[in-house]
């Protein structure tokens, strides 16, 4: 009766440990996601909380896994965890390229994806026991998301931004005095492209515009609109 009660009791503390286990990859994986979510992302705080919870889930059918392969003798069990988290980390590539996506010349998701791929990990941590590492690859990954967000937007970087510019043919600038244009504003021209339409008589100008000024768009773009030569133009920044 005492080895009932003994194995009992330690059946007890199995089934709280893998609870804590669930609860903690879950907690730490929404953490990451109320980032996302806060900043309008698709994949946010229920996607990253149910990524990390499977791949702990995943990790504890190998950790326990002499506890519900019964059939087996224990000694003749060979455990693999690194198997496991090579499949987890392989599969959970697909849904992050779901959240990568190609708005005309943009790319966009490309962080999001990033952050699902590491709650994985996160996940894989917790489900093996290894806490420590799990709660400050956590804490890492909201600096990240967080913090370097700010450090970003105030770095010098430069800016590039895809260019439209249509003019009626007999009121159409040579690409000299485009370029002359785009230099007073501060940007350079990486390459230029033109388009001559017959039927509604205009020229189309397509060209990558580059600059370190963030506002230079917005500048440029209040000179054009006081332009009555130029019938529309199109101004589309690049980056996530």
């Amino acid at each position: 009766m005492l080895e009932a009660l003994t194995n009992q009791t330690i059946f007890g503390r199995i089934e709280v440990d893998i609870a804590l286990h669930v609860l903690g990859s879950m907690v730490l994986g929404g953490l990451i996601g109320l980032e996302r979510s806060y900043h309008g992302r698709p994949a946010g705080f229920r996607t990253h909380a149910l990524v990390c919870m499977a791949s702990a889930l995943l990790m504890l059918l190998t950790t326990y896994q002499s506890h519900w392969l019964t059939s087996v003798p224990e000694e003749a069990i060979r455990t693999d965890p690194a198997r496991m988290a090579q499949g987890i980390m392989t599969g959970i590539g697909f849904l992050g390229a779901g959240v990568i996506i190609k708005e005309g010349l943009s790319v966009r998701g490309l962080t999001t994806a990033a952050s699902i791929w590491i709650t994985s990990a996160i996940g894989i941590l917790f489900g093996v026991g290894f806490h420590f590492p799990a709660i400050l690859g956590t804490a890492g990954t909201l600096v990240v998301l967080s913090v370097f967000r700010y450090i970003e937007r105030i770095l010098p970087s430069e800016v590039y931004c895809h260019h439209m510019l249509r003019f009626p043919r007999q009121q159409a600038w040579d690409e000299a005095t485009l370029r002359a244009m785009m230099k007073s504003h501060g940007f350079s021209v990486a390459n230029i492209s033109q388009r001559l339409n017959r039927e509604s008589d205009w020229i189309e100008y397509r060209m990558v515009l580059k600059s370190r000024d963030r506002k230079g768009t917005d500048a440029l773009a209040r000179h054009l609109q006081q332009m009555p030569e130029v019938i529309e133009f199109r101004i589309t920044p690049t980056g996530d």
